[in-house]
């Protein structure tokens, strides 16, 4: 990759361009790219789309590197994608092989348990069973075979930690209720120069580089701005923008669309036809067996496993997830328990406060009330 741009020192590459060039997906040829850049090996130019070009180093790079250029074949005419290799290049410092958007999970050698992955916020996320395998494997088995995902469950369960942690090349649109067409077509922006341009929107952006793009809450979107999508999710693999020109957009391999969706949230509405597009949904709950491991107060998880079987009974209507055990966490270590526990009790909606504060009473045999000020010192 290092010799394709040095060897074109004074062109602009966009990511397609390479991809057309060398034949790997979108995403690999993105990490890659912006790995050359990370080590100073590389200019990216331009941000959407992102561009890239050499610089002096990028022609060290080339040297030093050793590149079997792949043999090429071309796609069908009715895929919609660009050319892929027939072989796979020969690995070395600036191509990865394989693509560095499905890396493997790695299993420590004792246990053979898949090791935390780092997410790219640089949290880490732990691996849990689907379909008797890691679920990222699953997640990622799924986008090879083209079959889209819908992840649905409450908030704080871990739908997002998943899905990043499977695909380091993801994009991600936050859906909710404001949620325009423009938002993920893209629209005119005015330049600082005076003029416009046209800046393409996070779906065109995962499908010309050949990237998953995750609708997180898509359930809060408009039905009318989601049916902007669905063309790129059936056999046809291409939208128009209609705001650019009428511009038609072909989606490059390894563009995939993966959805969240909470159901307990208001105005949540899993539509036929947006459910229809989704041949695999997977319920996601909280893993109480990692809070454990993560060293959650026990009493904590006690509490919330409590709280969940009530839920499942509709006795109440919340319970704590994951992500408010991690606060209670946070909030012990700076406030101390007592404090963490009676934020837990002031964090549960008004309706359930008194089951939970009941529940906190009989667990750690101490009567709690949410946190709030006292007399002043």
């Amino acid at each position: 990759m290092a010799r394709l741009l040095a060897d074109d020192s004074n062109r602009n590459f966009t990511v397609g361009e390479v991809v057309r060039a060398l034949g790997n997906s979108g995403g690999a040829i993105g990490n890659a790219l912006e790995k050359l850049v990370s080590r100073g090996e590389a200019v990216r130019v331009v941000t959407n789309p992102r561009t890239y070009r050499a610089n002096g180093a990028t022609v060290a790079a080339a040297q030093a590197a050793s590149v079997t250029p792949p043999t090429r074949r071309q796609s069908g005419p009715s895929s919609g994608t660009g050319p892929r290799p027939a072989t796979p290049p020969a690995a070395d410092a600036t191509q990865p092989s394989p693509p560095a958007s499905e890396p493997a999970p790695t299993t420590g050698a004792n246990s053979g348990r898949p090791l935390p992955i780092t997410r790219p916020n640089g949290m880490t996320y732990h691996p849990r069973e689907l379909a008797q395998m890691p679920d990222v494997e699953a997640l990622r088995n799924l986008r090879n075979a083209g079959v889209p995902v819908l992840l649905y469950g409450p908030p704080g369960t871990g739908k997002t930690s998943v899905i990043e942690a499977a695909f380091p090349d993801l994009i991600t649109l936050a859906g909710d209720g404001d949620t325009e067409v423009a938002d993920l077509i893209g629209e005119y922006t005015q330049c600082e120069g005076g003029g416009y341009e046209f800046v393409y929107g996070p779906l065109v952006t995962a499908m010309q580089e050949g990237r998953p793009l995750l609708v997180d809450d898509a359930t809060l979107i408009s039905p009318k701005v989601l049916a902007a999508l669905y063309p790129a999710m059936d056999g046809r693999r291409q939208i128009q923008v209609k705001a650019h020109k009428g511009e038609k957009i072909t989606a490059a391999e390894g563009f995939y669309v993966i959805a969240g969706h909470n159901p307990g949230v208001h105005g949540a509405v899993l539509t036929e036809a947006l459910a229809s597009r989704f041949s695999v949904q997977i319920q996601v709950g909280s893993d109480y067996d990692l809070a454990e491991a993560l060293k959650i107060r026990p009493k904590a998880v006690t509490i919330a496993r409590n709280l969940a079987r009530l839920q499942d009974k509709g006795e109440v209507g919340w319970a704590p997830q994951l992500r408010e055990l991690l606060a209670f966490q946070k909030v012990e270590a700076v406030l101390g328990t007592e404090a963490a526990f009676a934020n837990l009790i002031g964090i549960a909606p008004l309706e359930d406060r008194d089951v939970v504060a009941e529940l906190v009473r009989k667990v750690t045999g101490h009567r709690a009330r949410p946190l709030s000020l006292g007399h002043q010192l």
